[in-house]
């Protein structure tokens, strides 16, 4: 592991930011730390880039215990939303910056500079100023300043952020091309699920300060651990029922007035636990009759119809008022759609995933919102 947040909290006063993260991130790995605003991604990221201390626990970077080091001393760079590009100098004098504060040798700067302008393919505006470049152009630049010094890794919090969405999309992936070519690790903070499923090795799902799952994206989509990360992460059907019987890695549950079986996601659960049952808007199949054979179904009723180009969103609820989403594209044989029909919702059973309940808020709780 090239950087390990050890049992790591963050306090502001009586404010936990972040709570026990404790986790690491693999040498030459695109990571993402995802999660809505006030859940603790930023405080962390901090915490590894040295402008803030934890109040228990520890940072490892390389091996080496650096939750005191200050920033400069740590073999980390980061990009942050504004790029603080030296308006009065090229682009290859933004980029060799690093090199000549460090006195890295003449010839050595400029082959620097050379190769990461290549990677970043900027190399024919080297003697551009950055008020010639567009924002995607700007970005880039920070980016071949920030690698150019070749940090054990490099921490970016939300920089694609004031990008406009053609742009963003675009730099999604140069992003991921830039990490892959550089080899270098890369920690990546946003709020924006498309981003991270886009970019990243693995994910870590935040939530009021603690990490609520760790995983590649396929298995943060299609295997979530909690409530929230199903919810968080793209669009989620949440059937609300209780834990039946189990057995051989299986569920037996019941949602408006149906039996069927889930696949067995936690172990912790137990027969009578509150559970919900998570299936994705593009795993539902819709239908005129009830489905046999191995599919799992309920009765449902359409609330609305949106178009969205590639597939029709359907909204349903079911007979027991929980609403359902589903798309339906070009391939589905189905009438004319109205609002007020009655459709079967169903799916394969291996389409499905158990999850606990999520507990109830507790009203007395003192954690306030943060920007943190």
């Amino acid at each position: 592991m090239v950087i390990e947040i050890r049992r790591v909290s963050k306090r502001f006063g009586d404010f936990v930011a972040v709570d026990e993260a404790d986790f690491g991130i693999r040498r030459g790995e695109f990571f993402s730390m995802l999660g809505p605003s006030g859940c603790g991604k930023t405080t962390t990221l901090r915490m590894i880039a040295g402008f803030e201390q934890p109040s228990s626990g520890e940072v490892r970077l390389d091996g080496q215990d650096v939750s005191r080091v200050p920033p400069y001393k740590r073999h980390v760079n980061t990009v942050f939303q504004q790029y603080a590009l030296f308006p009065h100098m090229s682009v290859f004098d933004n980029v060799a910056f690093g090199p000549r504060s460090t006195k890295v040798p003449k010839g050595e700067i400029a082959e620097r500079v050379r190769t990461m302008l290549e990677v970043v393919r900027l190399a024919d505006f080297a003697n551009r100023k950055p008020t010639q470049l567009s924002g995607g152009q700007q970005q880039r630049v920070a980016l071949a300043r920030a690698l150019v010094n070749y940090p054990s890794a490099l921490l970016l919090d939300e920089p694609l952020g004031a990008l406009d969405l053609k742009l963003r999309q675009t730099m999604q992936l140069e992003l991921k091309r830039i990490q892959r070519e550089v080899g270098i690790t890369f920690v990546f903070v946003t709020h924006d699920q498309e981003e991270a499923l886009t970019m990243s090795d693995r994910i870590a799902v935040m939530n009021e300060g603690r990490v609520e799952q760790i995983g590649s994206p396929e298995e943060i989509y299609h295997r979530p651990a909690t409530v929230f990360v199903a919810g968080f992460i793209g669009v989620a059907n949440l059937i609300p029922t209780r834990v039946g019987d189990l057995g051989s890695g299986r569920a037996t549950v019941e949602a408006s007035g149906h039996r069927f079986s889930v696949p067995l996601t936690d172990a912790s659960l137990t027969t009578g636990d509150p559970a919900v049952v998570m299936v994705r808007p593009e795993r539902l199949h819709l239908g005129l009759a009830e489905p046999g054979g191995d599919h799992a179904a309920v009765a449902t009723t359409i609330t609305d119809l949106v178009f969205q180009g590639p597939v029709l969103r359907c909204a349903l609820r079911t007979d027991a008022g929980t609403e359902l989403v589903a798309h339906i594209g070009p391939e589905d044989d189905l009438p004319m759609l109205r609002p007020g029909d009655r459709l079967w919702a169903s799916w394969d059973h291996d389409a499905a995933c158990l999850l606990r309940a999520a507990p109830t808020p507790d009203r007395k709780s003192t954690r306030l919102n943060s920007s943190h």
